[in-house]
């Protein structure tokens, strides 16, 4: 049977927003384990609350948890700092660095395994941890020590690999959204991801997508130009974005070594409409006909569903399901 699973990401809400405690934190982690559960989805997700911080809310804390608490990385950024980073034409989508590496980068305070431990005491269902990867963590910065970023590059992965060798999780997926849209910095990405998957004790998975900030795609391009990149990567299986981009690339996705799964975003979550069982089934069905028996492993949202309602969050996750049964069902 195909598995079912979500991205990551779940809507912030209201009452957590409100009044954020770590408290509040548990509890609204509970209820997002008990929506998958309830749904049926095989993998759950903690919905990455534990990231929430009511001063960087725009991306859902992806980044900057990581980031600020890497030693060496100060995230006191000045204007001259800014200055400097707009320069860089692949960052148009940030308004300043994340941070400004100064030093040699170690992990500091970043504490990846208390916050596993957190939500593996909440559910007793298959449970994924994710985890932003070096390229999109290295992407943000300004660096002023290496001054070469491959060697960022790797040297956060080094840090990641330490911490995910801690992680209590059924899976460990690493996330990048930038570079989809930036496929000339596969080479050195795919060594420093590699290294972070390599530390992974249970399931090591990646998600890529294009980008998505208020329904909006972020990053240009397609998989085709990004098929060695996907057949080399140490992982079970990559979740990607699919459906909203349509079925059109899936010829070039059959051609990803047949070692990696593939994890199928039948969900589009840059829409508010919620896909019905049927379309879920059809899409299924698209993919195993040009992938082949045995290739589609997981289904799942194309991205995190961080921006939409929470309404239409928890319909689209029961869609997912019953998609996924329906196609079943069928063969």
């Amino acid at each position: 049977m195909i598995q079912t699973t979500v991205v990551g990401s779940y809507p912030i809400p209201d009452w957590l927003a409100a009044l954020p405690s770590e408290q509040a934190v548990i509890d609204a982690t509970s209820v997002v384990f008990k929506i998958q559960e309830n749904a049926g989805i095989d993998v759950v997700a903690d919905g990455e609350l534990y990231r929430f911080d009511i001063n960087h809310p725009d991306t859902n804390g992806m980044i900057e948890y990581f980031v600020r608490p890497l030693g060496n990385v100060r995230t006191a950024v000045g204007r001259a700092d800014i200055e400097v980073f707009r320069k860089d034409p692949q960052m148009k989508f940030r308004v300043k660095p994340s941070g400004v590496v100064e030093g040699p980068i170690n992990e500091g305070t970043l504490n990846l395994a208390t916050d596993c431990e957190r939500a593996r005491a909440l559910t007793k269902s298959r449970m994924k941890f994710t985890v932003t990867g070096p390229h999109m963590l290295c992407k943000t910065l300004l660096d002023q020590h290496y001054k070469d970023r491959p060697s960022l590059c790797n040297a956060i992965a080094d840090v990641l690999a330490s911490q995910v060798a801690a992680l209590d999780a059924d899976i460990v997926q690493i996330d990048e959204a930038n570079l989809p849209g930036h496929p000339e910095d596969a080479p050195w990405a795919l060594e420093a991801i590699n290294r972070v998957l390599d530390a992974v004790k249970t399931t090591p998975a990646v998600h890529l997508c294009f980008g998505n900030y208020g329904g909006q795609t972020i990053q240009q391009g397609d998989w085709d130009h990004l098929v060695g990149f996907l057949s080399g990567l140490h992982a079970d299986h990559v979740l990607l974005e699919v459906a909203h981009r349509g079925s059109w690339e899936l010829a070039n996705l059959a051609k990803v070594n047949p070692r990696v799964g593939i994890g199928l975003g039948v969900v589009d979550i840059k829409t508010n409409v919620v896909e019905t069982p049927e379309v879920i089934a059809r899409r299924i069905e698209e993919a195993v006909h040009a992938l082949g028996d045995g290739r589609v492993t997981y289904i799942n949202p194309d991205c995190g569903f961080w921006m939409l309602k929470r309404s239409v969050a928890d319909r689209k996750i029961q869609a997912l399901v019953k998609g996924r049964d329906l196609f079943e069902g069928r063969r």
